[in-house]
């Protein structure tokens, strides 16, 4: 809803052509006893996340079922969206866009993703990045068919602390075409055992989570150089790129490709999609790269402008020469991740992201501290695992029932992990709600 304020010189104007002397006169057909008396009893200033959230509780009053709380992420995140973002992603410039194969009459939509295109390539760290896959899980198996193609190999190690979906869609793209796949254990400390890759040879790559699946933050740097030493590159996969606002890119730290989901970037959960496939790497790689890329020109007049360029796939080249299948790029959701990063700033996703990390810590600490187990000590950023005493599955139903979502039960992705459970945190999480979540469970052990 538009807000569109006036000065007193602006309403005594309108007044004056309505032929009315003052606000009383023009509602004076009103009957007195239907007016508000006094002036209006409203809040004091607030944000306008607070103000969602107030308007959210008048509505739950008259509401049939309540909203939960949920503390899940698990590779979809809750956040705050600008309301910059969903005005601009209204205009029919945007919404009605599609594929930009004619550049003489596509230059608007070609320049969104170019910026789209460099904001990606900076906040990870690396050279060049395309106009953008369909998801997370997707460019994960794509930039380990690239590794090979690059390397001429085909076996390839991936962490088990990858999002257990991505790597079933890895086993589906990869497995019959013969790749030989080695999955790495993890270590007590809740990330990436990378001892194994010691000493084997023909490895086309190694790809890694950080923030992993359970919200450590892993060693990209001894990963990138055991890779390097074993001739295969390292790829840098994530579900939450907030992270890269407050800890170092993967590009800083040796990364060859880096890859994954850009949802909480300004896209609505929405039950699960649609998502967003970031897909970045270094410069000497880019001609192996899936996908499109939008390239910045000059006409013949020296006028700049914009045009799909290196969108090497069957339709645009022979096929033994293509470097993916690819048919199209989530063009719509990158165009909104980058009007939500030009919305922030940079100072504004370190900001966020620290918020983040605050948050989640706090309610790590106070679950420690009223006795419930942290396993994991590596550090996280807003995902952790708590771990809670026998019987867990029957109070995690319970806070169900009090319309609580407490994490997401791990126990179905890993052996060992019974009783353990992964929360999130973002910035839509208060004070109030962590406390409501750490008294509940308390409540539910006597504690």
């Amino acid at each position: 809803m538009r807000y569109l304020p006036h000065t007193a010189d602006d309403v005594a104007e309108m007044l004056q052509v309505i032929g009315a002397s003052s606000l009383d006169e023009l509602f004076s057909s009103i009957p007195q006893d239907c007016r508000t008396k006094g002036d209006l009893k409203l809040p004091g200033p607030v944000t306008e996340w607070e103000l969602n959230d107030m308007m959210a509780d008048l509505a739950q009053a008259m509401a049939v079922v309540p909203d939960y709380k949920v503390f899940l992420g698990a590779g979809s995140y809750q956040h705050y969206i600008p309301a910059t973002v969903s005005y601009l992603l209204g205009r029919s410039e945007f919404s009605t866009s599609y594929t930009p194969y004619q550049p003489e009459i596509s230059q608007g939509t070609l320049q969104a993703i170019f910026e789209y295109q460099t904001f990606v390539a900076l906040l990870l760290g690396m050279d060049v990045a395309n106009a953008s896959l369909y998801d997370g899980a997707s460019a994960l198996a794509e930039a380990l068919l690239m590794a090979a193609r690059v390397n001429g190999l085909k076996k390839v190690a991936f962490s088990s602390l990858i999002h257990p979906h991505y790597r079933l869609v890895v086993r589906t793209y990869l497995e019959p075409a013969g790749f030989e796949i080695i999955e790495l254990p993890y270590t007590s400390e809740g990330i990436t055992d990378l001892t194994g890759l010691k000493g084997i040879e023909g490895l086309a790559a190694v790809a890694v989570q950080s923030p992993n699946f359970i919200g450590c933050i892993e060693n990209l740097g001894a990963a990138a150089g055991l890779a390097h030493d074993a001739k295969s590159l390292l790829i840098a996969s994530f579900t939450e790129p907030l992270a890269f606002g407050l800890y170092r890119s993967p590009g800083a730290l040796g990364a060859d490709i880096c890859c994954g989901e850009g949802q909480s970037f300004g896209i609505p959960q929405s039950y699960g999609g649609p998502g967003l496939g970031m897909f970045a790497c270094l410069k000497r790689y880019v001609r192996s790269m899936p996908g499109r890329l939008v390239g910045r020109t000059e006409d013949r007049d020296g006028k700049p402008g914009f045009v799909l360029t290196l969108a090497t796939r069957e339709q645009h080249i022979r096929r033994e020469k293509a470097t993916s299948n690819i048919c199209t790029n989530s063009g719509l959701c990158a165009v909104t991740s980058a009007m939500y990063m030009a919305s922030l700033g940079g100072s504004g996703l370190r900001e966020l992201a620290r918020l983040n990390y605050d948050k989640s810590e706090y309610l790590k600490n106070e679950l420690r501290k009223a006795g419930f187990g942290i396993p994991f000590s590596a550090p996280t950023f807003n995902e952790f695992v708590v771990e809670l005493p026998v019987g867990s599955e029957a109070v995690y139903q319970r806070l169900l029932d009090r319309k609580l979502v407490a994490g997401l039960p791990l126990s179905s992705f890993y052996s060992g992990m019974a009783n353990r459970y992964l929360l999130c945190i973002t910035e839509t999480k208060t004070k109030k709600d962590m406390d409501e979540l750490v008294s509940q469970l308390r409540a539910c052990y006597d504690i």
